[in-house]
């Protein structure tokens, strides 16, 4: 909607919004919703006579000369700047030409200072990304510290309650260590989201089969709420770092399950297009806007249903990157939420 910009000493300021000119819907018509619309300036000595102008700023106002320009913001067209009097050809060439200039100082003023606050927000998020990151980092080595003796209580006491075939102990250790385990995975990837920030993120490459990497990771994820449905050959080598492979691709197993709506299944399709290797993992989950698709990649972003940091997509894409590779996220059919993890059967 764009607005009659006048300076605040004009004297027709109070009548204007007496009469609901301060403000021109486009709907209404007029010479300023004109040059709003085309972007092409306007000059007229002769408003009275101007058919395509609103009655009210003719009568009402008494303006019988006007200049509009549009006015805008790196290429957004913003709204209309506009020059008026009540006297008959009161302009001349060499001030539209000027009032032409002025708007499009205003213009770069207001982008410079868009772009000033822009970066002002950016560097703010930034430092506040670092400290989190930094607290995190410090916790996970503390962590790592206590994990590693408790997992092997735990295996001690499994392995106990085996021997003396106490069942019901042995599920209860069980689901204990499934989630250690989760707790360890949580700490592997903010000690990789500092290793990723100091550049010591590195892969040890071998010959790895995909399909056989899918096969063990699928029964720790697939739930009776959320069964993992695999489609895949019976073998699809490449070379990658093993390690980071099954973390990738356990990030992405564990995303769709904690964000598929209930009693759904998740579907990972594994296949060789050319001289790639893609896994495609799929769920039903709450329809995404590009926008949000596009922070799906962000450290630290979070969904509703999020039980971890947010780091787990952010790293899956980093691990694809270091391999030459790619992580996408695209929407099917409204709310199938589709992550496509691209591999290179050889990489460079």
């Amino acid at each position: 909607m764009p607005h009659r910009i006048r300076s605040q000493h004009d004297r027709n300021g109070a009548k204007e919004k007496a009469i609901g000119l301060d403000r021109l819907p486009l709907e209404q018509g007029g010479r300023a919703a004109e040059v709003y619309r085309n972007g092409q300036s306007y000059w007229s000595g002769q408003v009275k006579q101007d058919v395509q102008e609103l009655p009210g700023i003719k009568e009402e106002l008494g303006i019988q000369s006007e200049m509009l320009v549009p006015l805008c913001v790196e290429t957004k067209r913003r709204g209309v700047v506009l020059a008026s009097s009540s006297h008959p050809d009161f302009f001349r060439k060499q001030d539209f030409h000027f009032l032409e200039a002025v708007t499009n100082w205003i213009g770069v003023v207001l982008h410079r200072a868009e772009l000033s606050e822009l970066h002002a927000r950016e560097q703010t998020e930034q430092s506040r990304r670092l400290a989190a990151e930094e607290i995190l980092t410090v916790m996970a080595h503390d962590l790592r510290n206590f994990l590693t003796p408790l997992k092997g209580r735990l295996d001690l006491l499994e392995r106990r309650a085996r021997r003396e075939m106490q069942d019901a102990y042995v599920r209860e250790l069980e689901v204990v260590s499934l989630l250690v385990k989760r707790l360890n995975s949580l700490v592997v990837s903010l000690l990789d989201a500092e290793r990723l920030r100091q550049g010591f993120f590195s892969l040890q490459r071998q010959v790895v089969d995909v399909v056989e990497v899918i096969q063990e990771v699928v029964p720790i994820w697939s739930t009776s709420e959320h069964p993992i449905q695999t489609q895949a050959p019976a073998q699809l080598l490449l070379t990658a770092d093993r390690d980071r492979l099954q973390q990738a691709i356990e990030n992405l197993l564990s995303n769709a399950a904690t964000h598929a709506e209930p009693n759904t299944p998740v579907q990972v399709t594994v296949a060789q297009e050319g001289f790639w290797a893609t896994v495609t993992v799929r769920n039903q989950g709450e329809a995404l806007t590009s926008d949000q698709l596009q922070a799906l990649f962000q450290p630290f972003a979070k969904g509703t249903r999020s039980q971890g940091l947010g780091l787990g997509l952010w790293l899956a894409q980093h691990i694809a990157q270091a391999h030459q590779g790619t992580l996408t996220a695209h929407t099917e059919a409204g709310t199938t939420i589709c992550f496509t993890l691209s591999l290179p059967l050889r990489p460079n």
